[in-house]
Parts: C-alpha cells; structure tokens; sequence
C-alpha cells in the first residue's frame, strides 16, 4: 500500500463520521486512529506522532480549538485539518489563525479532503531542538509559511521521545541543552536513521567549537550560527530537503 506508514488521526464525536473516514482512509493505504473526544485524541498522540490531525471543532467537553492548542503543545509536526459544520465562525478562523492547516466543511467532499492530506503529507518534515522557547515559536511560523512541517523538542530528553516515535529526515539542534547537548541529539537521529541529515545551530562560536567539530565527525551536515540569518538558514534546509 503506498501510503502504508502515514498515520492519521480523526477526531469527531460522531461515531458515525469517524467510523466512515476512518475505513476509507484505511482502504487507501493510510494507519488511521480515530477519537470522539479531545481527552482520547491527547492519549493517542502522546503514544504516537500523526502526519495529520481531522479534527471536529464543535465536540462536548474539549472543543477543537482547545484540542488544536494540546495538539501543537505536544505535536507541533501534526497538520491539523479542522473539519467542521461551522466553517465560518469567529472559532474556525482562531484556530486557522494559531497555526491549523485547513478547514474543511461539513458535509465533507471526500475527494477535496483527500486532496489536502496528500498535500499537506507533501510537505517536507523536520525536527526543530532548542531550549529557547520563543525562538522555537518563531521558527515555526517561519518554516510553516514555506510549507515545511516542524516538530518540536527543547532538551535532549525531549528530542529522544519525539524520535522514539519516528524518524526525522532533518533534525536542526541547538548545541546547548538541558540534559547533555547538540551530540547527544546527533547520536540519537542517527541511531533511529543513518541518513537524517542534521543541521547545528549555535551562538558560541568559540566555546562550542570543540562540540561542534565532534558533531560534524559524527555526521552533522552544516552549521549555522546565531542570531539566525533566516534567508541562509532557509536556503539549506531547502537544500537537505530537496524543496
């Protein structure tokens, strides 16, 4: 199946919607898990990462808008689609505003559905690692506007629990964490893929010197230095990317 390998997650506390999407995204090749509440979607997601989040805006309890703001919290690599009765509310443009992908209205259009989450898992995905939070954030709406997906991490630990749950084809890492530093990340990349292409960033040159020579040894492909020249660090993802 050529989309085995591509998870999916469909949020909707109709059954029935789920239950449709869910066997015909399957029959297409797709992993799909599927929900009827924000509280079950969460559980989900911090078991398994998802290219693709459907998510129903008007459910009991946690809505949609909630439930997008937890998903980017814990999974900020997922693609949310919002799919929605309510398309045109003050709700649905929120959460188009914080960061979701699309919105899809119901009645769904199965074949335009389909056609964003082929989209949407066209866009390349990388693994953003840095403690600066806001610098993150940043860089997030940065490499979203160019169409490229990006996760998360802000130590070294959290890095490894977003790779135990996938491999990344391009891992950017600062070279100064909580928990160890930029090498560690390189050694646990690879350990999951040989061939993810990692990208050091740093605002040492000379004290990091010696940590970035040993991460470059141990496969690190380029280094880029802060503050961040934004056009060039671009340009090299585009690079590694092939985008």
């Amino acid at each position: 199946m050529v989309n085995s390998g591509l998870h999916l997650l469909i949020v909707d506390d109709e059954p029935d919607i789920c239950a449709n999407l869910s066997d015909i995204f399957a029959d297409l090749g797709y992993e799909v898990d599927a929900a009827h509440n924000g509280a079950d979607a969460l559980a989900l997601i911090e078991r398994k990462f998802y290219d693709v989040a459907l998510l129903d805006l008007k459910m009991p309890g946690m809505d949609g808008v909630e439930l997008y703001h937890r998903l980017r919290e814990a999974s900020a690599g997922t693609v949310a689609i919002i799919v929605t009765a309510y398309a045109s509310t003050e709700s649905a443009r929120s959460v188009l505003s914080a960061g979701a992908w699309q919105i899809v209205s119901k009645p769904v259009d199965f074949s335009h559905l389909l056609n964003l989450v082929r989209d949407a898992l066209d866009q390349p995905l990388l693994l953003l690692v840095d403690d600066d939070k806001d610098l993150c954030q940043s860089l997030w709406d940065v490499l979203r506007q160019q169409g490229i997906r990006c996760s998360l991490a802000h130590s070294v630990e959290e890095a490894c629990e977003v790779l135990a749950k996938r491999a990344f084809p391009v891992v950017l890492v600062d070279m100064k964490l909580p928990g160890g530093n930029g090498c560690d990340v390189v050694d646990a990349a690879k350990a999951v893929d040989e061939a993810t292409r990692i990208v050091l960033i740093t605002g040492y040159r000379q004290e990091a010197s010696e940590q970035v020579r040993r991460a470059l040894e141990r496969g690190a492909h380029a280094v880029c230095f802060k503050p961040l020249d934004i056009d060039s660090l671009l340009g090299t993802l585009r690079t590694l990317v092939g985008k």
